[in-house]
């Protein structure tokens, strides 16, 4: 059965057992664990019986769980819940839960006062070390403050936190005495045989006497360390042994009593809870390590990629950023287009120039020539002061014009100039000015289809694309998906200071499969997402909102094999406008292979005109005859 320590300034601290489905906390007496003087609400939280363990649900927004702020959260053995000034501690076994002793009451005949005070004192200085917990304070420090307040509450000469290497040999990872003073770390000051009893038994051990029991008095360090009181305590992670906290008093026998035990033991999950904590923030410091390192010879700057594809738009970055030509950058939305143009200018000559980006589809279009070129006082209502322009800030540098397929025409007119003469006039004024910029651009548009439309002027998309950088979408960046997704996590990671280690094996194979519409924008969005709400560790398909019905079906070879062919047959066709026997040749096929293809898509909206009329091209009789299936 699972139990709560609950621990709160101006309350005796006490053990609840959790046996109801729904176990309700707070102020008022209708609950099942009331709490006065906490600053609790009438209700302030549940805890619900969930999959053979508990869920805790707070009311209000002030719950924290090892620290971190939490509406909802799936328990696990020893996590410490703050709500309001009380402390919580979970047990997933009642036995395992410290039981706090009695407090002695100054009424009863022969029991002096001080005692209730000593045992306060001791209560006070667990809930002060929890509350310092919180503060994500220094490892040592805790540890340090740890010692100290066991040793001055059990009146110890000395205090050892021993931890275990992966083999098993113990350690002292810090030492402390009687007057908050670091010493000697070393096992030769601790009884070997004391340490291997409670490493062995997992339990929590008093030596009143070391040297008439019967037990341990004829250990070589119990005689030679002339050991009298010794108190020791595993540290434990659920079943795994983390450490031990050992005290001594080498002065006087019977220093220790179960009082002191239930003390210290409670002390003991509070550090558990510390070294598990600092032993997950090791671990993804190594594996953030291990991924930079490997993901060194990935990356071109901050853009990381490895896929052939990523090569290839790596080495025409290289290529053009040595000169001031146009770049016209294009790819679905999401795939790092202005993280390319970051680059281009990084590594250009123009690198020490301002980079300025202008979103053609953020801007209303109103606005849009102003904010380009600038204007002058008193050139529209409201212009009470001249105002340079995107050029003009970007004189000397790199202007980025994200969305360009989203200019209006008759500023696609105005920016061809600018273009061409290397000068702008502002709105309101005749007078040129000269600027000397560089000129990238983006769209996730195929300009070709807008030419033909007639939304986008041929000259101008002739200007700006000298050299073109295509950014192929995630899907198709093949184990480049898993590696940035490990980039991005350890990226989230280090910013929200969750104790996440990665990704499930599941959810890997889930993230292949899906298609990322939204490519590294939405990975991005969705670990984000995932890292805040997640409840275990390791991040699961449900943690990335990843559907079984959201994922591409796997489908046998032949069937994808003939998806493919059809898909390419028809980019081919719309890349030729339609011209069957071209694209029959471009793709070394028979013309009937394309007919069939048509065939297949009858019934289906189609851009391909009935007949082929391009000058030039030669066109077969069988072009002007329906196809035959």
């Amino acid at each position: 059965m699972a139990s709560l320590h609950l621990l709160t300034e101006g309350n005796p601290p006490r053990v609840v057992k959790l046996w109801k489905p729904i176990t309700t906390l707070g102020d008022s007496s209708d609950n099942d664990i009331e709490v006065k003087k906490a600053g609790l609400e009438p209700t302030h939280a549940q805890l619900v019986r969930e999959a053979g363990g508990f869920v805790v649900v707070g009311a209000t927004r002030d719950m924290t769980v090892n620290g971190r702020r939490e509406r909802r959260k799936k328990l696990v053995d020893r996590d410490v819940i703050r709500l309001g000034n009380l402390t919580l501690t979970y047990y997933e076994r009642d036995e395992d839960a410290p039981t706090p002793p009695p407090l002695p009451s100054a009424s009863k005949p022969g029991v002096p006062a001080a005692a209730t005070v000593e045992l306060a004192s001791a209560y006070r200085r667990i809930h002060e070390f929890s509350l310092k917990l919180m503060e994500n304070a220094s490892t040592e420090a805790l540890v340090e403050t740890l010692l100290d307040a066991i040793v001055a509450e059990t009146g110890a000469d000395k205090g050892f936190l021993v931890l275990l290497d992966p083999d098993g040999t113990p350690h002292v990872r810090a030492a402390r005495n009687v007057a908050s003073e670091s010493v000697a770390r070393g096992l030769s000051d601790l009884s070997d045989s004391i340490l291997r009893k409670v490493i062995e038994t997992k339990k929590p051990l008093v030596v009143s006497n070391a040297f008439e029991d019967d037990e341990f008095n004829a250990s070589e360090s119990v005689v030679n360390l002339k050991l009298l009181s010794v108190m020791c305590c595993p540290l434990k992670n659920a079943d795994e042994l983390l450490g031990l906290l050992y005290v001594g008093n080498n002065r006087v026998t019977n220093q220790f009593d179960q009082a002191a035990l239930d003390v210290m033991t409670v002390f003991a999950a509070q550090a558990s809870l510390l070294l598990s904590q600092t032993r997950r923030i090791e671990e993804l410091e190594e594996a953030k390590s291990a991924l930079m390192d490997a993901m060194e010879g990935m990356r071109f700057g901050s853009v990381v990629g490895s896929c052939d594809s990523m090569k290839e738009v790596f080495r025409r970055v290289r290529k053009v950023a040595t000169t001031d030509i146009s770049v016209l950058i294009t790819g679905e939305t999401g795939t790092g287009k202005e993280l390319i143009a970051r680059e281009v200018h990084r590594t250009s000559r123009r690198s020490r120039g301002p980079f300025i980006t202008v979103n053609c589809a953020a801007i209303p279009e109103n606005l849009l020539e102003s904010e380009l070129f600038g204007h002058v006082r008193g050139a529209f209502t409201g212009a009470d002061r001249d105002k340079p322009g995107r050029f003009q800030a970007a004189n000397g540098g790199t202007l980025f014009l994200d969305e360009i397929g989203e200019l209006p025409l008759q500023l696609q007119v105005k920016l061809l100039r600018a273009l061409q003469e290397h000068v702008v006039n502002r709105v309101g004024e005749a007078k040129p000015e000269p600027v000397d910029i560089r000129v990238l651009a983006a769209t996730n548009r195929v300009l070709e289809d807008e030419l033909r439309e007639g939304r986008f002027r041929e000259d101008l998309y002739y200007r700006l694309n000298v050299v073109s950088i295509h950014l192929p979408p995630l899907r198709e960046r093949g184990d480049d998906l898993l590696i940035i997704a490990r980039y991005l996590l350890a990226k989230a990671i280090s910013e929200h200071g969750v104790p996440v280690k990665g990704f499930s094996k599941s959810c890997l194979a889930a993230m292949r499969k899906y298609r990322w519409p939204g490519n590294i924008r939405q990975l991005e969005n969705r670990i984000r997402k995932a890292v805040v709400l997640a409840e275990g560790a390791m991040l699961t398909a449900l943690d990335m909102d990843l559907r079984t019905e959201d994922l591409e079906e796997v489908v046998p070879l032949a069937e994808a094999r003939t998806r493919f062919e059809r898909r390419y047959i028809q980019e081919v066709l719309e890349r030729n406008a339609g011209n069957r026997t071209k694209t029959a040749k471009d793709l070394g096929v028979d013309p009937r292979t394309i007919f069939r293809h048509l065939a297949r898509q009858s019934g289906e909206e189609s851009a391909i005109p009935e007949e082929d009329g391009e000058v030039g091209t030669e066109v077969g009789p069988e072009d002007h005859h329906p196809p035959r299936p």
